[in-house]
């Protein structure tokens, strides 16, 4: 009988590890190896969100070696909180422009998976938030720190992390065929965000700016807490008005403008096609973003209407993506406008002084009508005072 029931255990298959678990024991890098030759629209999506969160994970990576864990609000990645590195890397002023060059090649990685999903393919992805995390020191351990609760959690919540019961379990979504869209245009929206600051490239600039700080012996400045010290309160500011300032005013890579600029729009075409999507489901699963009869995994109550008012938000910037619609100038009647997309398809150096008084403008005015506004007052007034923390979300 011992024997029989030996053989009976072994005959019956251990119970597969879910794809959440596996994320959960062995991370993002080696789930998104073992993926690497899906064909199953469950396994190419997975693989496609891993390679987007792989992205996200290298640059945490390329932020901690050097221990750069304050926080760059200009920037997406970059403001997003990581542990601090107690012996980091001496800094390379290259660093921004490496992340976001490996940002935009990882981002087209990750379309290549998504873009196999057959068309009308019903499936649906379990992910709990609580067995995601990235490795953020490289060392393939999950330490304090580097779960997604702590590095995504501020961003996608808004002032509610803060008032969220840390108690409250975490969310568990269920991504299906709708999701896959949203993920596309995510992509293409970090790949053009990443395309035009490498197209800006702030390497020279940062260079100056260190090698400022290294001259008036700054690098390692600190000072007493019953002393104020200007510096402490507007150096920082002043350091990074200088790279902005420097980058942007220089000759930009065209080719990467006009990548940047086919990833916006690519961007805004893939959410038109989501939200159909989404408002064809008929189930109310575990949603990533809902439809208005269904409720979001993560407890944001999206209200009536916001598809077609976000929609229209992404009208408008396709517009000024086109020159369809001009942006109003300070110094130019109503009549006149700058067209955003001349400035992708022939750019030139950002002069912020030009640009104020108005000779480094005057090559983008063109005479047409100018954009309201008001499609974003109204996504606005419907998001009450959560309007950015929604833009990110809905990208």
């Amino acid at each position: 009988m011992r024997v029989l029931a030996l053989l009976l255990c072994l005959a019956t298959p251990a119970q597969a590890e879910t794809l959440s678990q596996e994320l959960h024991s062995n991370g993002i890098t080696a789930t998104t190896q073992r993926l690497a030759s899906a064909t199953t629209p469950e396994d190419l999506f997975a693989l496609g969100a891993l390679r987007f969160l792989g992205g996200i994970e290298s640059a945490l990576q390329a932020r901690w070696q050097m221990g750069v864990s304050d926080s760059m609000m200009m920037l997406p990645i970059m403001r997003l909180p990581i542990p601090e590195n107690p012996n980091p890397a001496p800094f390379d002023p290259a660093l921004v422009t490496t992340i976001f060059t490996d940002m935009s090649t990882r981002m087209d990685a990750a379309r290549e998976p998504l873009l196999k999903i057959p068309a009308g393919a019903d499936f649906g992805v379990e992910i709990a938030f609580a067995d995601v995390w990235f490795d953020i020191n490289a060392n393939a351990t999950l330490d304090t720190g580097e779960d997604a609760a702590a590095v995504l959690g501020p961003i996608l919540l808004g002032w509610q992390w803060d008032q969220r019961d840390p108690a409250t379990p975490l969310p568990v979504v269920r991504f299906d065929a709708a999701d896959a869209v949203w993920l596309l245009a995510y992509t293409h929206l970090l790949q053009g965000i990443s395309d035009t600051v490498i197209a800006y490239d702030p390497t020279a600039a940062t260079t100056r700016m260190v090698d400022t700080r290294k001259a008036l012996g700054l690098m390692n400045h600190t000072s007493t807490e019953d002393e104020f010290d200007f510096n402490d309160s507007f150096g920082d500011f002043a350091d990074i008005a200088s790279v902005v300032t420097g980058a942007l005013n220089q000759p930009p890579n065209k080719d990467r403008l006009t990548a940047a600029h086919t990833h916006f729009l690519a961007m805004v075409a893939e959410n038109r096609r989501f939200w159909p999507l989404v408002n064809a489901e008929t189930d109310n699963t575990m949603e990533w973003i809902p439809n208005e009869d269904q409720q979001s995994a993560l407890g944001i109550p999206l209200p009536p209407g916001t598809g077609n008012t976000w929609l229209a938000v992404l009208d408008d910037a396709e517009s000024l993506l086109k020159g369809d619609l001009l942006i109003p100038y300070w110094r130019s009647d109503a009549n006149h406008g700058v067209n955003l997309g001349q400035m992708f398809t022939d750019p030139a150096p950002i002069d912020l002084i030009g640009w104020i008084q108005g000779y480094s403008a005057v090559p983008y005015i063109a005479q047409g009508r100018t954009v309201s506004g008001q499609s974003w007052t109204a996504f606005e007034q419907l998001m009450t005072g959560d309007a950015l923390l929604f833009t990110v979300y809905l990208n």
